[in-house]
């Protein structure tokens, strides 16, 4: 009956250890793992170096926010740190909320309508 079950916990080990090999290979295809075997660990921003553990805050930015677009020499990524990539996501929507193109106007949502300098012109004619 040992023997038995030796063979089965042989089994089971080689199934696992297949799956584990899989599953890397599976992953090793995905965006992130190529952009991290393409380029140098380093934020593309601030310029602070990763590796070991530290590697796992380094992600990978799609230049034009579309993250179905990756093409195989990976010139839509970008590597970042996260706290550049959530900077870099904040640019983007603060751009997309306030910029004209982005009211249906066409004109800025945050207009200011006082000109505190309108009248300095004349001001300083008058002094002279």
């Amino acid at each position: 009956m040992s023997a038995n079950k030796g063979a089965n916990n042989q089994d089971n080990l080689s199934q696992v250890i297949a799956d584990a090999r899989r599953h890397m290979q599976d992953r090793e295809k995905t965006y992130r793992e190529k952009a991290l075997k393409m380029y140098p660990h380093v934020c593309g921003r601030c310029g602070r170096e990763f590796s070991g553990k530290k590697l796992k805050e380094l992600t990978v930015h799609h230049r034009d926010h579309n993250h179905d677009n990756n093409p195989p020499d990976g010139s839509n990524w970008e590597l970042l740190c996260l706290y550049c990539h959530d900077n870099e996501h904040q640019r983007y929507v603060d751009t997309a909320r306030y910029s004209p193109e982005a009211t249906p106007s066409g004109k800025q949502a945050h207009s200011t309508t006082h000109k505190p300098f309108a009248e300095l012109k004349e001001l300083l004619k008058e002094q002279k």
